[in-house]
């Protein structure tokens, strides 16, 4: 009988809005709980006392201290409990001291859900590796590694991208000099395209720096990503 384990979740994050959208991201689109939202380092670590998460959503800037120092702490230290990063803290220093002391992953703000969403499949991934495996080999670390790394940004070619698509979407953007914000519909109705492809497409050139991303929120549990060319600022 195949077993599916259930997560617990702890999200710290100080906009509450914000918070609220990814619990409701994660607990629709996977098994997973989330046992509490904590806006300070103080609530976090009362939170991860009364529930001992299996993972936690973490921002860096909160308004008692910084969420890397929570990840050195002894507190978390002692638990089966690892650390997804979603921040805006971009310097490199801190993005290093996060890895070093063991962040499973690093995401940089304005959140790609498509992003958390491939993160959050890579953890659930390497818990399941964890208890296939009871005896490891070379090829058993190699698998856990790769998949508590990000790795290298994949190639067109490896996420179904086709150029002749890309070339459309791209010419899109550069007719209008960069000025206006388009959304997945905008391309939707331009292109003829699935609102799924559209939005792959368009994830894939953010991530590859042709395009600039500004989130507007409506509703909880509906932001709103506006694409536009990348500045050359």
């Amino acid at each position: 009988m195949q077993h599916t384990e259930h997560f617990d979740v702890l999200i710290v994050e100080d906009e509450g809005k914000l918070a609220n959208i990814h619990a409701e991201f994660i607990e629709k689109h996977f098994n997973m709980h989330v046992v509490g939202i904590a806006a300070t380092l103080f609530e976090a670590k009362k939170l991860l006392q009364q529930h001992k998460p299996r993972l936690i959503l973490l921002d860096n800037y909160l308004p008692d201290g910084e969420g890397v120092s929570l990840i050195e702490s002894q507190l978390l230290k002692g638990m089966d409990c690892s650390v997804i990063f979603i921040t805006a803290a971009s310097d490199m220093n801190t993005c290093a001291q996060a890895i070093r002391c063991g962040a499973f992953d690093y995401i940089i703000k304005p959140l790609s859900y498509p992003r958390l969403r491939s993160s959050l499949e890579r953890f659930i991934q390497f818990v399941k590796t964890q208890h296939t495996y009871k005896v490891v080999d070379q090829q058993n670390v190699d698998i856990l590694y790769q998949l508590q790394s990000s790795g290298a940004a994949p190639s067109a070619s490896t996420k179904g991208i086709e150029e002749n698509t890309l070339g459309l979407i791209k010419q899109i953007f550069a007719t209008d000099g960069g000025e206006t914000f388009y959304s997945v519909d905008d391309i939707v109705e331009k292109t003829g395209l699935s609102k799924t492809t559209a939005r792959r497409y368009l994830e894939f050139c953010v991530e590859n720096q042709f395009l600039d991303i500004e989130m507007r929120y409506g509703k909880i549990g509906h932001p709103r990503r506006l694409y536009r060319t990348k500045s050359a600022n």
